[in-house]
């Protein structure tokens, strides 16, 4: 009997961490043993980024003919404007209900501090640790998108900048603003919805095929989702080194909570209100689209299986689905969201500096926006972090930053699952709100 895709990935998760375990044993011995399993793993990655290449050369066709294709099947301007205020409205609802719940467990753990004094172990760690190659490039990089300088209001003026890009093509293909390409799409499919039906309906058709063969090779890239999932959870188990996992336990199981909790009770929650549906039952539809989420630790990347699930499994039309999941893929990020306000306030806390109620309001606020803001460019929760620690005035961003960073892999990974799951929420509630027989009881 097959297996199912999701116990498939399940089966490769399980796989791959034991063998990553074994090889980090093998790994500290010398000999034939060390370089072996550093040849392996070397391969491991390779073949992961393979798997993630082909995820995401898929990822513009796919935006612009089901964002195009979704659009010009609302026959005008009206279900447009229904449909991004209801998206929108509800972005917006879940990510300030992320970033609260953050905020509450951050404070009631206070994970930062012992016996309410700074945790003086984690600040020596802040202090002296030697970043590596890799975190020092993402430092650097978000220190040369002038993050250190920017407010919130400058950085709301970039998101529009990166919105409306000067050359579409360019911005999604060499420097992966997808929110241009939305952008694009929609105005493009506005316009389309403007002319006559009989001198649209061959390009409306067009992309309306186009959506559909990419809807096919998505399927065909999914049956090598079990090897591309064990390639990229490998490597990550044997170099994750517990060194600094004793000492930011707290903050590590703090921000695990919070995630855990908005997934597992806030948004089943929500959809329950407000859509009337099982939540479970959106789980179990949902199930393969998570696990891909959490092994690529990319909303871009899952974006192709989100689609997927929430149109076959969880009964979501595709106008509804092409509208509200490659947008929400670019800037709905509720579990980056309160992971930003998590661990800002922890770094407050290390330093000793004492966050007023406004200031605290302000840190919610900045995470909201950044959240947003900073989506379409690479190590976004790390500028992020940046941007609102520098305007809070708490010192040592950089320097935090490395050391989180350092235990930053599988905090990734679950935040990419809670931003999935939000953007399928979405969906599920918008088509519920627009009449659509989706996961009812």
């Amino acid at each position: 009997m097959k297996l199912k895709p999701h116990w498939q990935i399940l089966l490769s998760l399980a796989l791959a961490t034991l063998t990553g375990m074994i090889f980090r044993e093998l790994g500290g011995q010398e000999g034939m043993g060390a370089e072996f399993v550093d040849t392996v793993v070397g391969i491991s990655e390779d073949v992961g980024q393979l798997f993630l290449n082909l995820l995401k050369m898929i990822i513009v066709p796919l935006v612009v003919s089901s964002v195009i294709a979704g659009i010009t099947g609302l026959h005008g301007m009206e279900g447009f404007g229904r449909l991004l205020g209801k998206t929108s409205g509800f972005y917006a609802l879940t990510s300030l209900l992320a970033i609260c719940l953050g905020l509450v467990l951050v404070n009631l753990i206070e994970p930062g501090l012992v016996n309410r004094e700074p945790n003086e172990k984690i600040r020596e760690a802040f202090e002296n640790h030697e970043a590596s190659e890799a975190e020092r490039k993402k430092i650097d990089g978000a220190l040369g998108q002038g993050a250190e300088n920017q407010g919130f209001l400058k950085q709301m003026t970039g998101f529009l900048l990166n919105m409306v890009p000067a050359n579409v093509v360019s911005a999604a293909a060499v420097n992966g603003q997808m929110l241009g390409l939305i952008f694009f799409s929609i105005l493009f499919a506005i316009a389309v919805t403007r002319l006559p039906l009989e001198r649209v309906t061959t390009l409306r058709d067009l992309f309306v095929g186009l959506n559909e063969v990419m809807i096919v090779m998505t399927n065909w890239i999914m049956t090598l989702a079990p090897i591309g999932v064990y390639a990229l959870i490998l490597p990550v188990v044997f170099m994750t080194g517990g060194e600094l996992y004793e000492a930011l336990l707290r903050y590590f199981l703090t921000v695990l909570l919070a995630l855990g909790l908005h997934l597992f009770v806030v948004m089943p929650l929500v959809i329950r209100l407000l859509a009337g549906v099982n939540p479970w039952a959106h789980f179990r539809a949902m199930r393969t689209a998570l696990l891909t989420a959490f092994s690529t630790a990319s909303s871009s990347a899952t974006l192709p299986v989100t689609m997927r699930c929430i149109q076959e499994k969880a009964g979501v039309s595709k106008s509804t689905a092409s509208f509200t999941l490659p947008l929400g893929a670019t800037v709905n990020m509720d579990g980056t969201a309160l992971y930003e306000c998590v661990a800002v306030i922890f770094v407050a806390q290390v330093m000793g500096v004492e966050l007023s109620f406004a200031a605290q309001f302000m840190i919610v606020v900045g995470a909201l926006l950044t959240s947003v803001g900073v989506a379409g460019i690479p190590s976004a929760s790390l500028v992020a972090i940046i941007i609102i620690l520098t305007s809070s005035g708490i010192p040592g961003a950089a320097a935090a930053v490395g050391v989180l960073l350092s235990v930053d892999r599988l905090l990734d990974m679950t935040r990419t699952a809670v931003n999935v799951f939000g953007d399928s929420c979405a969906a599920i509630v918008v088509a519920t709100s627009e009449g659509e027989k989706v996961l009812q009881e």
